[in-house]
């Protein structure tokens, strides 16, 4: 018996999102879950091609391997928004050339990358000094506080892991980034703490480290996932993410 059948939107009724993830992270996917748990929001992954070794010329090599990834996404769904799950790589290779690797597959898609998404979460917030961590070697920090200087954020503060290995990276707790934070906003007044790389975990700390620093707090992975949803037109707040996940996108 050949049964009937009705057909709708799907899943992402009020949104559909793509996030290409490094083949060594290990964190973005649990902590996307929950932020994109949300009614009508569908979220897809696709995965991208990266030696654990976090190096200027092992982060380039991911330019070429975008589309391939893009690739790999549903081929039905219309996109809203992509976002390419990697700081460093963003930094490296630069926020314009991130969404035009990715628009030649899907060129109806907003991009974004968690460089791009800490500096519009910067704005939102209205904070102009940051304190920031990262887990990078010299020449990589180096890289991204240059390019948010550039965007006009002064550095407060700044401290690094300077841990090369990304599968040492997932493996550093939650105490010592909460410990770090603490210590790199003691450095300077600050109007938010940066906290970058997406496998570094973070979102289940936001709020304790809001508590004890009394300054908001921008993660990579909470950055990329308020700026999607955003970029997508979904602006139900979240605070239980932290602050920024309070705000609309600035004007």
């Amino acid at each position: 018996m050949k049964l009937p059948y009705d057909t709708d939107a799907g899943i992402g009724s009020r949104a559909t999102l793509g996030v290409i993830v490094l083949e060594t992270d290990e964190t973005l996917e649990p902590e996307f879950s929950r932020m994109m748990a949300q009614e009508g929001v569908a979220l897809y992954h696709s995965r991208i091609p990266m030696v654990p070794e976090v190096r200027p010329e092992t982060l380039a090599q991911m330019q070429a391997d975008l589309p391939a990834s893009a690739r790999l996404f549903p081929s039905t769904p219309d996109f809203d928004v992509i976002g390419y799950g990697c700081t460093s790589a963003s930094t490296v290779i630069g926020s314009a050339k991130v969404a035009e690797a990715v628009q030649t597959v899907l060129p109806n898609a907003k991009v974004t990358d968690p460089l791009a998404a800490i500096i519009a979460a910067g704005k939102a917030l209205g904070a102009a000094r940051f304190g920031f961590v990262t887990p990078y070697l010299p020449e990589v920090s180096a890289q991204m506080r240059a390019k948010l200087e550039a965007a006009g954020f002064e550095i407060a503060g700044f401290g690094s892991f300077e841990q090369m290995d990304d599968r040492v990276v997932a493996r550093i707790t939650e105490a010592a980034i909460t410990e770090a934070a603490r210590q790199v906003a003691s450095q300077g007044d600050c109007d938010a703490i940066v906290i970058s790389c997406t496998n570094l975990r973070c979102l289940r700390i936001i709020p304790e480290i809001e508590t004890q620093t009394g300054v908001p707090v921008i993660s990579s992975n909470q950055a990329l996932g308020w700026h999607m949803l955003r970029l997508a037109g979904v602006t139900d707040p979240q605070p239980q993410f932290g602050k920024l996940f309070t705000l609309p996108l600035a004007d």
